[in-house]
């Protein structure tokens, strides 16, 4: 999601032109202009702009935090109350899951205080205050440094920066570019660390139709869950306590059960992760050939081994739970992207709009001057990156989040380096007592079969994909010595590894030697992968050094070519706001999608024998004998509605509001037929997928019978 500065903010427009659908755009709420107020006022917007964001008074921005660092969530009770998606809170869903109490399958809701479940390292952030530090930076570096010494110098200006505004404080901070790297701001944020699980509906409702249905419309999933936020008894964050209290919010959402129709204005403010609006026709061709392929394939061969386990049984289909769900979501989005990036032509599209920059470009002599070499830089470093055939995408897939034994030993390093140097025995113990402490959790959703499996297919897949020249040469021993097979090789390792367990590190660390270590399979391995990959990600530099100079020269030659143009830079993880209306589509000829999705849908798509399609009694029987209560009108229950909101991955949890302020729902996904999004913003087709509050409220209320937290909210009916 996005946070932002003042002044009057250039918006990016996807073709580059100063005209603007109004559902296309990720604002930086605190520098909305007259132009787009007014028209938002047009579309139903009822909220002054300080009543959206404002640093001296209570607005809306005061209910949106980021949840966990990843996805958004929103304040809905003046207890702390906070809502966000199921899929955000899963991994914490999972690790309160045992198969005696199994809260991913059965759903967990809290019927007191007493029983809210702490959450260690989940953490929540709300804005303080945004300020333009672009004069700072730009006073550290210059055009002559290389991608390195620029980092470098903007890192250490932003520490400095952070360090004074903060200082005395009890504030967080950092300073993030936005149009690639032609402004800075500064986000000065509050961080509260006790966040505690409240309830979740069963993975039956909060994920029902898994990946069959994910990034689909229609659907019809109570993507949802509740935690609450706690402050110290001061009212200050503070780390969990049983003396903390529920914090006291500067603004928290009212809860709207009036309804969507189709054509009403919707705002959604949240925290979007990543876009790339500006990516040129070159950058999509390298996805498309080499990028893209490589990480479905992978991450496929990576699924088939972990959903085999988790088919198992609940103890390893709770242990892999989060994993495949990271896996599987990534998985399904870089095979929606390539289709969608080919269906809608997107290359063209951009191509088409370099062609019009350059002949801005050609019109003036020193424009030319500046910036008529740029589209071959951008050529030029995508030729440089394909001699490295996709190595980076290789590594990052099959290594860095293949078989866990890797990141894990990882942790070593240090401790290998301090047995090697012939430190003291204090210091030593020192490490190892450092690393003891992380065993829990690094371990915690481990299973030595599983992960061998992942080794033996991830190591053979690196080393058929990767090219010789590329390779470490340790691969040359593997396959002199295993003759290529490498579930012989895994068997062996994960014999004879002190990482293959526990209990195994565990005895390593009572009394660690070098020579065990530096003869164990996995970290020499790991040693080697990541040797490698520093060595090749020198190489690589050259060309990184050439794309960043030539995206930021990019961007900064398209908003002089338009300047009455509105522009918003890239989602970076910062507040924003997008607004739209609801709205149905058409997603191919002849057909058209709805604007919502009814509880009819879920008895249509239910099938007990397929596990993403299984409905909970309770839930039938509600549906069945049409018990909607005052959630629902003419014998009907609304599960979802789309809206022609902007957003991307991190928007997850981030709320849906009606003109007035009120949320009406909550976002939890985009569409399959705009999965190119990210590059190229679709206008027909584009929808934000969200859970009606509605459904929410049924859900807390008759499935789960947890009434008591809807006596904590303001409902508008």
């Amino acid at each position: 999601m996005i946070k932002k500065v003042l002044a009057t903010l250039v918006l990016f427009v996807a073709f580059f032109t100063s005209k603007l659908h109004a559902d296309e755009g990720m604002w930086l709420p605190y520098q909305i202009n007259d132009a787009l107020y007014n028209r938002m006022q047009q579309m139903g917007l009822s909220l002054s702009p300080d009543q959206i964001f404002s640093f001296n008074k209570s607005s809306l921005k005061d209910a949106i935090v980021s949840f966990g660092g990843g996805c958004t969530g929103e304040i809905i009770s003046p207890e702390g109350l906070l809502l966000t998606n199921h899929h955000c809170g899963y991994s914490r869903i999972q690790m309160h899951s045992t198969p005696e109490n199994d809260y991913l399958k059965d759903g967990f809701w809290a019927m007191s205080r007493q029983e809210e479940l702490p959450n260690p390292g989940l953490f929540v952030t709300f804005l303080v205050s945004v300020t333009d530090v672009t004069s700072q930076i730009n006073s550290v570096i210059n055009d002559n440094m290389s991608r390195n010494e620029r980092n470098r110098a903007i890192l250490d200006k932003s520490n400095q920066i952070v360090k004074e505004a903060t200082q005395g404080t009890h504030y967080t901070g950092f300073v993030r570019a936005m149009f690639a790297g032609n402004e800075y701001y500064l986000f000065i944020n509050e961080r509260y660390n006790d966040v505690r699980l409240v309830g979740a509906p069963p993975s039956s409702i909060g994920k029902f139709g898994g990946d069959t249905d994910n990034w689909m419309w229609p659907r019809h999933t109570g993507d949802f869950a509740i935690f609450r936020v706690y402050s110290g008894p001061d009212g200050k964050p503070a780390e969990y306590s049983p003396e903390n209290i529920p914090l006291k919010p500067r603004h928290y959402l009212p809860v709207s059960i009036k309804g969507v129709q189709e054509g009403d204005f919707t705002m959604i403010m949240g925290y979007p992760g990543s876009t790339d609006r500006y990516l040129t026709s070159f950058g999509i061709e390298f996805k498309l050939q080499h990028e893209l392929p490589l990480r479905i394939d992978i991450r496929r061969r990576k699924l088939d081994i972990i959903e085999q386990a988790m088919a198992s049984g609940a103890e390893l289909r709770i242990k892999y739970a989060s994993k495949q769900s990271g896996i599987s979501n990534y998985w399904k989005n870089f095979i929606g992207m390539s289709e969608a990036l080919k269906r809608h032509n997107v290359a063209q599209t951009k191509r088409e709009m370099e062609a019009n920059f350059t002949n801005w470009v050609n019109s003036e002599t020193n424009r030319k001057a500046e910036y008529g070499n740029l589209l071959e830089q951008f050529r030029s470093a995508y030729v440089g990156f394909e001699k490295f055939h996709s190595y980076n995408f290789i590594h990052a897939e099959a290594v860095a989040t293949g078989a866990d034994v890797i990141p894990i030993s990882r942790n070593f390093v240090k401790l290998a380096s301090l047995l090697k140097e012939g430190s003291s025995p204090e210091t030593v113990k020192e490490e190892a007592n450092r690393i003891r402490l992380l065993l829990e959790r690094l371990y915690r959703n481990f299973d030595t079969n599983v992960d061998r499996q992942l080794w033996a297919a991830m190591m053979e897949t690196y080393n058929s994909r990767v090219p010789a020249h590329l390779k470490p040469a340790i691969f040359n021993e593997i396959n002199r010595k295993y003759r290529g097979d490498y579930n012989r090789f895994a068997a062996e390792v994960y014999r004879k590894s002190i990482f293959a367990s526990r209990q195994n590190l565990e005895r390593f660390l009572d009394n660690p030697k070098l020579k065990t270590i530096h003869n164990d399979w996995v970290f020499r391995m790991s040693t080697a992968l990541y040797d490698k990959f520093d060595e090749i990600s020198a190489q690589v530099a050259e060309y990184d050094d050439r794309l960043a100079i030539a995206r930021r020269q990019f961007v900064k030659g398209l908003r002089e070519m338009d300047p009455d143009g509105m522009f918003y830079p890239d989602a970076n993880s910062t507040m924003r706001l997008t607004f739209g209306r609801v709205a149905s589509y058409r997603p191919k000829d002849a057909v058209i999608f709805d604007y919502i999705t009814t509880t009819n849908g879920i008895t249509e798509k239910e099938d007990p024998s397929h596990h993403e399609f299984v409905v909970p009694q309770e839930l039938t029987q509600l549906i069945s004998n049409q018990q909607f209560g005052k959630y629902g009108s003419n014998g009907q229950m609304v599960v979802n509605f789309i809206s022609g909101n902007d957003i991307t991955g991190g928007n997850s949890g981030s709320p849906v509001i009606d003109g007035n302020g009120y949320l009406i729902g909550l976002a939890f996904d985009g569409n399959w037929e705009a999965m190119s999004g990210d590059i190229l913003f679709e206008h027909n087709t584009q929808r934000s997928i969200n859970v009606d509050a509605r459904y929410i409220l049924f859900v807390i209320d008759k499935v789960a019978g947890a009434g008591h937290l809807l006596n904590e909210m303001t409902i508008i009916q």
